[in-house]
């Protein structure tokens, strides 16, 4: 990690800490309420209802604020924050550009929700995104890399286009982090992410954040989730909290594991069309090199077919075989079956944090079969 990556893992490991009184628990404590004693008027700053407030959300938007530097608030699912974050933004007869080949539910969300409410909805290829321009278009939505193909565009070069065309501009962030990947320093208005992924890191909790330094645009956001009740449970942001004091140590690991099991994959016999932007001769790695901190966690190979990658993701002991990713258990899954436009045999690989040469020799053992 950077200089500024250590810095950053290390005031958030006691942001906690900071402000503590004498006797105060040094682990958060967790709030389970929907209702706060509440005599007389409402007053600012104290807490009135449990849809609107609660003390362990705001902890944990305090670390997620701190590792995006900007403020963050809290949804109960990737989803939830992406959700947020486009109905902050469009109305009836907007203009939105999507990737074609991103994460398929924002799509999903798009085509048969917003479409309805008279938003025009264009996609693009992740490469192409800046194809026919900007003008007239009010907001954005890029994901790099892209997921699960792993192609990388300009975010800098993007964002500007947009904001000079009027849009707003919306990064997901998922598969990078901010401890890969700084949407904002680069010119986004607004970051999305699912926390569900590498910041939650051990598969038992769904949460998703937005975050901006557009004060306007929070309150919406604000607004939104108040109003249309997509809150988190105190019980899952308390764990996500719980997870990000760990998350630097463990995305460092996975990257490292990663960067050395692309390399020998790319080797391999069985192995077809590789994908990893740290790989030298990756079509993305240039760009990647000038715009990510870490290359990531996920790999993209081709196996011979359906049945090839099957066999490999069940034959691995070292592989779940589940969708998401990010986890500290390695995992993978053939993406062709959920409609992606990928190979049959494509397998979108998560490194998790097992000792890599444990890993290399499990997943080299099941692709020789």
């Amino acid at each position: 990690m950077s200089d500024r990556d250590d810095e950053l893992a290390a005031k958030l490991v006691h942001l906690r800490g900071e402000g503590l009184e004498k006797g105060d628990p040094l682990a958060l404590p967790l709030t389970l309420t929907s209702m706060y004693h509440l005599p007389g008027d409402p007053a600012p700053g104290v807490p009135g209802y449990g849809r609107a407030e609660n003390p362990t959300w705001e902890a944990l938007e305090a670390a997620l604020s701190l590792i995006e530097d900007a403020p963050a608030l809290a949804f109960p699912s990737g989803m939830a924050a992406i959700s947020a974050a486009l109905f902050a933004v469009v109305k009836a007869g907007d203009r939105i550009v999507i990737p074609t080949d991103g994460y398929y539910t924002t799509r999903l969300l798009a085509d048969r929700f917003l479409a309805k409410l008279g938003v025009t909805v264009v996609t693009r290829p992740t490469l192409d995104m800046a194809r026919g321009g900007f003008e007239g278009v009010a907001l954005v939505f890029l994901e790099t890399p892209s997921n699960p193909g792993l192609d990388v565009c300009d975010l800098a070069g993007l964002c500007e286009a947009v904001r000079a065309a009027g849009g707003v501009s919306i990064v997901d962030n998922t598969t990078m982090t901010p401890f890969g990947q700084r949407p904002l320093e680069l010119g986004a208005d607004v970051v999305v992410a699912s926390d569900t992924k590498a910041p939650g890191g051990h598969s038992d909790v769904l949460m998703g954040h937005v975050a901006s330094r557009d004060a306007a645009f929070m309150e919406e956001v604000a607004a939104w989730r108040k109003l249309a009740g997509g809150i988190p449970g105190p019980f899952e942001a308390w764990m996500l909290h719980r997870s990000l004091e760990t998350l630097p140590l463990r995305f460092e690991r996975m990257c490292d594991s990663a960067e050395v099991i692309a390399a020998r994959l790319a080797e391999h016999p069985a192995v077809r069309n590789l994908r990893y932007p740290g790989l030298a001769d990756d079509p993305a790695h240039l760009m990647a090199k000038a715009q990510m901190t870490r290359f990531g966690f996920l790999i993209g190979l081709e196996l011979e077919s359906a049945d090839a990658a099957e066999r490999f993701i069940n034959g691995c002991g070292l592989l779940a075989a589940a969708t998401s990713f990010g986890g500290v258990h390695s995992s993978a899954e053939r993406r062709a079956r959920w409609g992606d436009d990928v190979a049959e045999g494509f397998v979108r690989l998560s490194v998790g944090t097992e000792p890599v040469e444990a890993l290399w020799a499990a997943l080299d053992a099941a692709l020789r079969g």
